[in-house]
């Protein structure tokens, strides 16, 4: 999937991978996808409550050995 912006969360824990999220997305414009990568487990069910919360897309998530992978488009 292409992203306009991407985001290395690797190494953060929660809450931290979504606060930069949350950053990324206000300078984006509606519609286009944000990318973030990160390691934390934790980050799948957060990114679900956090789309379900702010109106913005959860489009895809993927999951690696230790990476997670999430596309988020802006509202």
């Amino acid at each position: 999937m292409d992203a306009q912006k991407e985001l290395d969360t690797r190494g953060l824990n929660c809450p931290l991978p979504i606060l930069k999220a949350k950053k990324a997305l206000a300078e984006m414009l509606s519609g286009e996808v944000l990318k973030v990568v990160a390691t934390d487990p934790g980050s799948v069910r957060d990114f679900q409550a956090f789309a379900r919360q702010t109106g913005n897309a959860l489009v895809e998530q993927t999951s690696g050995e230790k990476e997670f992978v999430h596309y988020l488009r802006r509202r």
